[in-house]
């Protein structure tokens, strides 16, 4: 009988791949919980595993002390040297517990108990043999599916591949099978821990170890690799050998070695560039195929690149829904901006018309007072083209500026352009200042000829009219202000 358990736990043992030991420690606690439950006390309770016998005996032990606060745990000195004459302080007395009188619950509880401790050593074991063979490749055989992740058998254990670890173009089938990385080790999962993947990079760079002895080597480095999973792969490789081409190594004699590789990967496409330590040759050969014309380093802390291709090379360049450019991106780990060259050159031309285009101050609209273009000012408005650019809305937004407003300014900037005196206050406030402080100007005649006095009678009138409007204007826009 007793070889018969013990040969039974040893079997167990290989089956789970677990140390003997830990199934008769579960044993052990088993019978532990079972007598507790069945004696329902909060003494001690101890189990220990009898090979000879094949019994599993549980003990009540207790600790001898000089004064005794739980009896359930402790026991005095007189007390202990009755069962045990050479106890002494802090020796442990054992008492045996019966076992035989457990019965049936007592046993499906300890079952329970067993079955969930060699399950966590099982667990533990695995976690412990694949937390460090992630990015190792392995052939696995598509066992079922859960939902829509597959369930794979790694020989030893199952594994996960879960949905988004799948290639998009791929369809797998019950029994096939399939080569795979293992991405990783889900401690807390329910189900299988070990999770694999068709879909990522690591999947490219094992399969290419494989087929390249280059690169099994290490002659050939893959320096970096972007993937999405079922349609391109764009891998950097850089070799240590001069003599060695390394993207002539990994494509082989009439492409042979990376053709092998597109078959396993069910006609996904793969780009294979030279690395380049310089970020600008880099990101040029990363857009491959594409040409392009130039790259330059717009942002190196935020490392944002500016990339200009030929017209015919614009949609190439982006690739199919920007493909190519994300792909190209993640290889080279800077974003990438790409503009043809048409985009540049009205680019270029729209900033250079905004640095040569005139700008007219706010001053020259008449009957718009000093405080109102105070505050469009504030608001960042301070040219005149830019503020007849905006809307009603817009200007409503500003602090201060309300609907009776926005429409003496619209009538002012109407005013102002229908007029075509563009740039008259200007000039005018420019011989003001060119007057030198304290020189009265000319009387008309001093030089010696006679201005028309009907001239001077209408400049006279002019300015007179000009003043009366400014006054009778000047209360109605502070009361419009206020209104505002």
């Amino acid at each position: 009988m007793a070889n018969l358990l013990y040969q039974q736990i040893e079997m167990l043992s290989r089956e789970k791949h677990i140390e003997p030991e830990v199934v008769i420690s579960a044993i052990e606690d088993a019978m532990v919980v079972a007598a507790r439950k069945f004696y329902k006390s909060d003494e001690d309770l101890r189990g220990k595993f009898n090979q000879e016998s094949g019994q599993v005996d549980v003990y009540a032990v207790q600790t001898v002390v000089e004064e005794v606060t739980d009896p359930k745990r402790e026991i005095s000195l007189a007390d202990a040297k009755k069962k045990n004459p050479s106890a002494e302080i802090g020796t442990e007395i054992i008492t045996p517990k019966p076992t035989e009188v457990l019965g049936r619950i007592a046993a499906q509880t300890a079952k329970q108990v067993i079955l969930q401790k060699v399950r966590e050593a099982e667990r533990d074991t695995i976690y412990n043999e694949y937390h460090n063979r992630a990015g190792e490749l392995v052939t696995v055989i598509v066992k079922r599916a859960e939902g829509p992740d597959l369930i794979v058998d790694m020989g030893r254990t199952e594994a996960r591949l879960p949905k988004r670890e799948q290639s998009k173009l791929e369809t797998y089938n019950i029994g096939e099978r399939l080569r795979v990385v293992i991405k990783a080790v889900d401690r807390a999962a329910k189900g299988p821990q070990v999770i694999v993947s068709r879909a990522d990079a690591a999947l490219v760079q094992r399969l290419f170890e494989m087929e390249v002895p280059e690169i099994y080597d290490g002659t050939v480095q893959i320096r970096a690799a972007a993937r999405e999973a079922g349609e391109r792969t764009k891998v950097a490789v850089a070799s240590r050998d001069k003599d060695v081409d390394p993207v002539g190594a990994c494509v082989g004699m009439k492409g042979m070695r990376v053709q092998s590789i597109i078959r396993e990967l069910r006609g996904e496409k793969i780009d294979i560039i030279p690395y380049n330590e310089e970020t600008v040759a880099f990101a040029q050969k990363a857009l491959s195929p594409a040409k392009v014309t130039r790259v330059q380093i717009t942002d190196p802390e935020n490392k944002k690149l500016e990339v200009i291709v030929e017209d015919s090379q614009l949609s190439l360049a982006i690739g199919k829904k920007g493909q190519n450019v994300r792909l190209a991106s993640k290889l080279i780990g800077w974003d990438i901006d790409i503009k043809s060259e048409e985009e540049k050159r009205r680019e270029i031309e729209e900033q250079m018309t905004a640095l040569t285009a005139p700008t007219t101050p706010l001053t020259v609209l008449a009957g718009v007072g000093p405080k109102t273009i105070e505050k469009i000012e504030a608001a960042g408005i301070t040219n005149l083209e830019k503020l007849a650019s905006m809307t009603p809305e817009q200007l409503m937004e500003i602090p201060g500026i309300g609907e009776k407003m926005v429409d003496k300014i619209y009538q002012a900037v109407n005013r102002f352009y229908e007029s075509g005196e563009t740039g008259a206050a200007p000039a005018e406030a420019a011989a003001a200042e060119e007057t030198p402080e304290g020189e009265e100007a000319a009387a008309p005649g001093a030089s010696g000829e006679s201005a028309p006095a009907d001239t001077t009678v209408s400049a006279s009138e002019t300015n007179s009219e000009a003043a009366a409007t400014a006054e009778a204007e000047a209360p109605a826009e502070q009361q419009e202000e206020k209104n505002s």
